[in-house]
């Protein structure tokens, strides 16, 4: 398994054994947490019989009642056994510090619980009797512990990063009585819109394809033993995947059928009701606790679930403390180490001991314990670029104006609306044999620091559009979300469009120090934000249609929100392409069903962008004053 999955099974576990795997340091060790907690494994019954593995760890402090902290999780609670203790970290290690009693649940058909596991299970709204999903399992679990833990002081918490996030949103739909505060961090919201899967229905590839190997592998002792990633043989993803040849090839050559979730991907390539099932957001409702949502504005995996998970749960339960929280982090990065930097760009501050200390804790010590010195922020959030933390009474601001970038001639982007007519178009041809890739470094995974990586490494490639404004004389800011509008043509079928965001350094922009792989930040082009849209849905996720070659047509699309300042003497820049692989899958360029499309349906198109006054083309955004 790559390290980057393993720093996502780290933060989602908050385990120390996983810690040590990863060669990452710990400050709180097993001798500790045995000294102050006692540690007991129970396997809970649910409704239908079926019995949840289930780890309590009881603070040995008897001097008050403690609240209970809840995390329900599919990547195991190694090591097991009652006398064997994990080394806490990040998150978990702060609340332990702090006497609250910790559990953590292996998720039905995971590790040691019993049952049948299902990727993403849908939330079954009729459910009566035995029927069981992800909320009811939750509300049982939450009831046998009330019942039986002792020394708690009859609250509850729920809280978890990435898959364990969704099992916190899904926990909280008719909430139990006793669950008083959530946390639902880096949660999955919809794996075909803009979570893990796909992104506006276009396929992440190389992001995806080890960790859904790796998952579904199987050990005969899945309690001691360790399962293996896939063997690549080769350290570059680009040259990988590029050879794997059509995208039916990643199951049929390459997994043969040992993920079985991958063929069930494959066999859904439209917005049917396999995807709509797990789109939970129409299911928040009846949420009766406090809820503070976690992302990361530099997640490659869950940014669009957090937000969506914000939004949803503000809509559909009116009334309740539902509170936002975004910081400068890759994808759970928060719930351990320091948050100081990502990749090359320093924040300038330890943003994530931050958040666990000053944001995190006092929300779980006063809705859990009581503590009065909290005000719930509506949305706590860092501004990237000025690299400080800003508090909004909603999200995005109210206050904040809606603008439009337009794609102008020369390359130029501005605020001023093109007044040209005719047919003003840039043009460039895109090939499925040379796609652009997506980072400059080479893996087989993703590298956690690509959505904020330089860009230089193909603003000058023939098929990769660029846009600039002039330098800034003053701060501009933008917050909440970005929309692509788009007029274009292709002389093919279909064809895929990325947009990117981009933050262009001045010449004199200082180097880190210290800078041990001497690296030039002078006109480095920082990715603020970037997202793509695979152009047959334009119209409908779930009936594609196909482009008439040669044709203008109209392609809108919401990238996810930002808060980010560029600075004086900074410039704005915006990239438009159509590859970005092997993040996403190839295109094509003509209109069939990718997962079984052929090597001959993979054909060179030339797509044009049009940026004249009847049919400008740009990026709207909402800047601040």
């Amino acid at each position: 398994m790559n390290t980057t999955r393993c720093g996502i099974l780290l933060v989602a576990a908050g385990l120390g054994l996983l810690a040590a795997r990863c060669g990452l340091a710990v400050d709180a060790t097993a001798a500790w947490l045995a000294e102050h907690y006692t540690k007991h494994e129970h396997l809970i019954p649910m409704r239908d019989g079926v019995r949840l593995f289930t780890r309590v760890y009881l603070p040995k402090d008897g001097s008050e009642r403690w609240p209970i902290v809840l995390t329900r999780t599919p990547y195991g609670l190694k090591p097991y056994g009652a006398d064997n203790y994990t080394e806490p970290v990040g998150s978990i290690e702060t609340l332990a510090r702090h006497s609250f009693i910790l559990v953590t649940q292996d998720v039905r058909g995971r590790f040691a619980s019993e049952g049948e596991y299902v990727h993403v299970r849908p939330f079954n709204a009729a459910k009566a009797g035995t029927d069981i999903d992800e909320s009811s399992d939750t509300w049982d679990t939450i009831d046998w512990l009330v019942n039986h833990v002792p020394g708690h002081n009859g609250n509850v918490g729920l809280f978890g990063i990435s898959y364990p996030g969704f099992y916190a949103s899904m926990g909280m739909i008719d909430s139990h009585p006793a669950l008083k505060a959530v946390s639902p961090q880096a949660p999955i919201a919809d794996w075909f819109m803009g979570d893990d899967v796909h992104h506006h229905g276009a396929f992440f590839l190389s992001q995806n394809f080890d960790f859904f190997y790796w998952f579904a592998q199987r050990a005969e002792d899945p309690k001691h033993e360790e399962i293996k990633g896939f063997h690549f043989g080769t350290p570059d993803g680009y040259d990988f995947f590029l050879r794997m040849g059509v995208l039916a090839n990643s199951d049929a050559v390459l997994l043969k059928g040992r993920s079985p979730i991958w063929t069930e991907f494959l066999q859904h390539p439209t917005y049917d009701a396999y995807w709509q099932a797990r789109n939970i957001r129409p299911h928040l409702k009846n949420v009766r606790c406090a809820v503070m949502t976690v992302g990361g504005w530099f997640d490659a995996e869950d940014l669009f679930g957090p937000l969506q998970t914000y939004h949803s749960v503000e809509r559909q339960n009116p009334g309740i403390t539902n509170v936002l929280v975004m910081g400068p982090w890759a994808h759970g990065e928060w719930g351990r180490g320091t948050g100081e930097k990502l990749g090359p760009i320093s924040f300038r501050a330890n943003t994530a001991e931050y958040y666990r200390e000053r944001i995190e804790l006092p929300f779980f010590r006063h809705f859990l314990k009581g503590d009065t010195n909290y005000t719930p922020v509506e949305a706590h959030v860092f501004e990237t670029g000025t690299h400080r933390w800003r508090q909004f009474d909603s999200w995005p601001p109210a206050q904040a104006m809606s603008r439009t970038l337009h794609f102008r001639d020369g390359g130029r982007l501005a605020f001023e609306a093109p007044s040209e007519s005719g047919e003003a178009f840039d043009e460039f041809v895109s090939d499925p044999a040379k796609p652009v890739p997506y980072t400059n470094d080479h893996s087989t995974g993703y590298p956690r620091a690509y959505p904020i990586e330089d860009q230089r490494f193909v603003a000058s490639r023939p098929d990769v559009l660029v846009y600039e404004t002039d330098a800034l004389t003053e701060d501009l800011t933008l917050v909440g979300p970005l929309r692509a509008v788009l007029h274009v043509s292709t002389t093919g079928t279909d064809s895929d469009w990325i947009v990117k965001l981009v933050d262009v350094y001045p010449g004199d922009y200082p180097d880190p120090n210290p800078n041990p792989a001497d690296l030039r930040l002078g006109g480095y082009q920082q990715l603020v934000r970037g997202d793509v849209f695979r152009g047959k849905f334009r119209n409908s996720f779930e009936r594609p249609e196909a482009f008439v070659p040669g044709q203008v047509t109209r392609i809108e699309f919401t990238l996810p929100d930002v808060c980010h300042t560029f600075r004086p003497g900074h410039r704005v820049m915006v990239q438009v392409q159509s590859t970005w692989f092997p993040l996403v899958d190839r295109n094509p360029q003509t209109f069939v069903n990718i997962p079984t499309a052929k090597p001959d349906d993979y054909r060179k198109a030339v797509h044009r962008l049009y940026r004249a006054a009847g049919a400008a083309s740009g990026l709207t955004v909402q800047a601040l004053d």
